[in-house]
């Protein structure tokens, strides 16, 4: 069964591309999820890429006006997601600090949804970045899918094209994660429809 198409109404994707070091492998991942999302129904997808986001690491209840104007090209996408998916890199054990910094100058955005990952790096396919990330958002009082997609020494997957040379398995990950956060984004959708969620 497609539980995706228990509700007519699209879920809100936002998925946020984490890295923005210089020669990043994050556009070829990112292309390929894009077409495992055309593949699944039920989201409307916007992508929010950190390499065109510059947010400080210096937080501020009064934000200056060029922070503002940088905030403004991702809250109102975070605000009205209904669930994300996070694709992040490891770096030494973690995850970037783009990614940090956005999660940190947000905190209702994330309130009462679901956050899947794609993660990516050396032998460990991103996934202690993706164990960190799990507590950052518990913090954030969202919900994260136990399920992942990982790839472990990313580059040697991918041909030039950006096609990837084996794609069952990670091909039936994605759909098992994308799954799982679609059940628990219609049911979070429906319990905030319900009670507003109070932190």
């Amino acid at each position: 069964m497609d539980i995706t198409r228990t509700d007519s109404t699209p879920l809100k994707l936002a998925v946020v591309v984490a890295s923005n070091r210089e020669g990043r492998f994050a556009p070829v991942l990112a292309e390929w999820f894009r077409g495992r999302l055309a593949e699944h129904t039920g989201f409307a997808v916007d992508f929010v890429d950190l390499a065109e986001v510059e947010l400080p690491t210096a937080l501020s209840h009064r934000p200056a006006a060029a922070v503002r104007a940088e905030l403004a090209k991702v809250s109102p996408v975070l605000d009205a997601a209904d669930a994300f998916v996070v694709l992040t890199p490891e770096f030494n054990h973690s995850f970037p600090a783009s990614l940090k910094s956005l999660i940190d100058w947000h905190f209702g955005e994330w309130q009462a949804k679901p956050v899947g990952f794609v993660s990516y790096g050396g032998m460990s396919g991103g996934l202690r970045a993706v164990e960190q990330l799990r507590l950052v958002f518990a913090e954030m009082h969202a919900v994260t899918i136990r399920d992942t997609v990982s790839f472990h020494n990313a580059h040697r997957d991918f041909d030039e094209d950006g096609r990837h040379r084996d794609p069952a398995g990670p091909d039936a990950a994605a759909k098992a994660m994308l799954d799982q956060l679609a059940w628990w984004a219609h049911a979070l959708r429906d319990a905030r429809t319900t009670r507003p969620y109070g932190a």
